[in-house]
């Protein structure tokens, strides 16, 4: 997942990351403020910081802490759903005037893990060849348990699916026999009527 977002200096925005349990999530980030003279975005900001907070489908914050403006950050998920990532600056600006907007870049990759320093500088073929085939090993996992949490959420759709049919179904029985029910009480009404008015 790459993209940017703006937003006020003071400003918390979330995202919500779909994540399998047990997985390595990666974010990185860049940040950049308003320049009101240049009316550009910078390519740093110097003595900006970004909060970042990743809280749990169960609402348990996993991770909170303090970054700069540019920045990598990861955690590892306890449980499979959706995971808020919130962003917010240090900044010390209490109102929001019109230059103190913020750009931020992130980009964040689930299910990759750290290459190795060892792999790139293994001298002996035979290590490096070892080193790479325990990551692709690693990322075979990843992409079997992704398929099985895939696989539950199609499971648990599908239910849910025919549990709704289900019920259409129950309503629709329901309305033919309240529908069916008032047409006999009018046919009974007026026939009682007709009767009383000596009109049959």
């Amino acid at each position: 997942l790459g993209l940017y977002f703006h937003s006020g200096e003071r400003e918390e925005k979330c995202i919500i990351e779909d994540v399998p349990s047990d997985t390595l999530v990666i974010g990185n980030y860049k940040v950049q403020r308003w320049d009101i003279h240049q009316h550009d975005f910078p390519e740093s900001a110097p003595g900006l910081g970004m909060f970042v907070t990743v809280t749990t489908p169960s609402a348990e914050v996993l991770l909170s802490k303090l970054y700069g403006p540019q920045g990598t950050f990861s955690f590892t998920s306890e449980e499979s759903g959706d995971h808020i990532i919130c962003f917010q600056s240090n900044s010390t600006r209490f109102v929001s005037f019109g230059g103190s907007k913020l750009r931020i870049h992130l980009d964040i990759r689930v299910g990759e893990h750290f290459i190795d320093e060892s792999v790139v500088q293994a001298k002996d073929k035979v290590t490096e060849v070892t080193l790479r085939l325990g990551h692709l090993i690693e990322q075979i996992h990843h992409v079997s348990k992704e398929q099985n949490y895939e696989r539950e959420r199609e499971e648990k759709f599908r239910k849910t699916s025919e549990e709704t049919n289900s019920n259409i179904l129950w309503w629709a029985i329901v309305q033919t026999l309240i529908l069916i029910s008032i047409g006999i009480w009018q046919i009974k009404s007026l026939r009682d009527f007709f009767i009383a008015k000596k009109l049959v």
